[in-house]
């Protein structure tokens, strides 16, 4: 086996060329048996087998710097780099991420999560460098699919100024997530099949070579194609911003990217090398599934279906039917995803409406802007889209769309703790970026009919609006508490005294378990559904301050800026005779694993609730 030979980085220079192959192959089965038994991102990394080989056998590291975009396809990195006995806890709580961490070793140049980063992240390595005095090379890797977002340009708006080398490497497989969108993925796609070009070049290359004088008229032809390129390929389009094109090139040919990597590393100035992949090689059920297998659940290696089918439906599902229903009653209705139709469940809602659904690529802060546009037209677009990635739209929310008070409705996924993928992807802050700003409206639902009945109260609610649920199964309990959504009003579902228990959304399944076991300590125990985090329901303190001695607020966010701070407030500002416990997550950022291992950890989970608030009555708990 080649691949016991790969113990640390730049082992694989040991490896003869007549043996990459098989070497690639033999990781790509390793990377297939390791991850159907953890999950993990199988398509983007089975893509980049070859290339990733290339990059390690062009540079030096870890003195050379590799920069992965988003950092979803660096397991063959990581392999190569030393780290292949931590995929057996891939993913897992004090396991190996799967992304890119500095902390977990320095072959990893930069942390990554998010897309269309690493260009800038790169120039500043490039510039830092320059600073120094030093002399290592950097290189960005960046995928098609990241191209379609903002922040990608404007890095290279800066990096065409380069008078020094810095190397960005364009892994283009014509997807992101699912299939691309969109004007860039249509002038990659002519360069990809600008045939004529590729073979008249490699046809004159093949025949100077070896001649008299033969080698030195290719480099010649080199530092001059340029304008040769303007006249065959489209556009040109990196060529004109001043950044030195080189590709497009085979990237499962590792001779081939060698040579051009080589080539990029004399070039002084910023120079792109387009390398051509595809998504999920060499396993039939990824090649033919990308989407399904960009971040794959634990799968049957035979079949690839999972291994543990899902058979309940999740708030994702829910979201998926309601909007086709609300399609159908209303044709106002347009939809927005950032790439993600099939993540955020809108899939079906384009299937039966296509033309009110708009993908506009990995370009959250566009979405939100266009959907603030589309709401100032008249129509009532709903931005779906996850919790995390959100973040990067703030100023959009902010300045678009809630200064304007327009009517759009935002649909946060994965709010909350989502697990595997870790600090980069928690949606753990949505409630405090969202709630300090002025016309923003924020409910969550305790189960999957609220979450239908908020999406309907969502689309008739006149201003900016977002809806907040988590990953997973969508809750089933308590069906027969479904009171009228009614803008800032919590819905009593057990009234008593003694303790009280406001819970947000997700929490309230959480809240339940935890008023059962207080209830078997002989507590009188309220719970509530907080259902609005802004506006809260101040009546409801009110009130519970009048007939308990605690109130317990519940919600799968930071503290600062949360849900239980809010309520704080109301109880300093009535100057109200209640204890309060504020139970939410530490301002900190929560690394990955198991989302309910993540709870106990954090202190958020029925078990260390209960303890906690058993403390506070001073009474001996029992186990949950």
């Amino acid at each position: 086996m080649l691949l016991e030979k790969i113990e640390c980085a730049n082992d694989i220079k040991k490896i003869s060329k007549e043996d990459y192959t098989q070497l690639a192959q033999e990781i790509r089965d390793f990377l297939i048996e390791k991850i159907s038994m953890t999950g993990g991102h199988l398509g983007s990394n089975l893509g980049a087998v070859e290339l990733t080989m290339a990059l390690h056998l062009a540079l030096n590291l870890p003195e050379d710097k590799i920069i992965w975009d988003v950092g979803h396809q660096s397991y063959t990195h990581k392999i190569l780099s030393g780290r292949k006995d931590g995929f057996d806890v891939l993913r897992q709580f004090h396991g190996m991420s799967g992304f890119p961490k500095r902390k977990e070793s320095q072959f990893d140049a930069f942390d990554t999560g998010h897309s269309s980063t690493s260009i800038s992240a790169g120039l500043g390595l490039v510039k830092a460098r320059d600073i120094k005095g030093e002399k290592n090379t950097i290189v960005s890797v960046i995928g098609d699919g990241s191209l379609t977002g903002g922040m990608a340009y404007e890095a290279l708006n800066n990096a065409a100024k380069l008078d020094t080398n810095f190397i960005v490497v364009l892994n283009d497989n014509n997807m992101s997530i699912s299939e691309n969108v969109g004007g860039v993925s249509k002038y990659l796609n002519n360069i990809r099949t600008a045939n004529g070009y590729q073979d008249l070049k490699e046809g004159i290359y093949n025949a100077l070579r070896g001649t008299r004088r033969g080698n030195t008229m290719v480099n010649g032809i080199r530092r001059a194609k340029s304008s040769f390129k303007h006249l065959v390929i489209p556009g040109m389009f990196f060529e004109d911003m001043g950044i030195t094109y080189l590709g497009p090139v085979d990237g499962h040919n590792i001779d081939e990217m060698i040579r051009v990597f080589q080539e990029a590393k004399r070039v002084k100035k910023a120079v792109l090398v387009h390398v051509i992949t595809q998504k999920g090689k060499g396993y039939q059920p990824a090649e033919r599934h990308p989407a399904r297998f960009h971040g794959a659940e634990p799968f049957d290696i035979e079949t690839g279906l999972p291994s543990h089918p899902r058979t309940v439906a999740n708030y994702t599902d829910i979201f998926s039917t309601v909007m086709c229903k609300l399609g159908q009653r209303d044709e106002r209705i347009v939809a927005i995803t950032a790439a993600m139709p099939d993540g955020t469940g809108l899939k079906r809602f384009h299937n039966m409406y296509p033309n009110r659904f708009f993908d506009v690529g990995i370009a959250e802060e566009h979405a939100v802007t266009f959907a603030a546009g589309l709401a100032a037209g008249g129509l009532k677009p709903i931005v779906a889209v996850y919790s995390s990635f959100l973040q990067r739209a703030y100023d959009q929310i902010l300045h678009d769309v809630c200064i304007q008070n327009l009517p759009v409705v935002f649909a946060i996924d994965r709010a909350g703790l989502v697990g595997s993928d870790g600090e980069t992807h928690q949606g753990i802050f949505d409630l405090s970026y969202l709630s300090c700003i002025p016309n923003m409206h924020i409910c969550a639902p305790k189960n999957k009919w609220e979450l239908s009945d908020m999406l309907k109260y969502a689309v008739n609610f006149d201003g900016p609006i977002a809806i907040r649920y988590p990953r997973g199964n969508a809750y089933a309990g308590l069906r027969e508490y479904r009171a009228p959504i009614e803008l800032g009003c919590a819905e009593w579902i057990y009234e008593e005294s003694d303790i009280a228990l406001f819970a947000v959304g997700s929490m309230v399944k959480t809240a339940q378990k935890v008023r059962c076991s207080l209830k078997q300590m002989g507590v009188n125990v309220s719970l509530i559904n907080a259902r609005f985090v802004k506006p809260i329901d101040e009546d409801a303190v009110l009130r519970a301050s009048h007939t308990h001695s605690l109130i317990v607020t519940m919600e799968e966010n930071v503290a600062s800026g949360g849900y239980g701070e809010k309520v704080l407030e109301c109880i300093k500002a009535y100057d109200l005779d209640v204890d309060c416990i504020n139970v939410a997550i530490p301002d900190a950022y929560v690394e990955h694993g198991n989302v309910e291992l993540l709870k106990q950890e954090i202190g958020i989970d029925a078990q260390s609730i209960f303890e906690r608030i058993c403390a506070k009555l001073k009474i001996e708990p029992y186990k949950c």
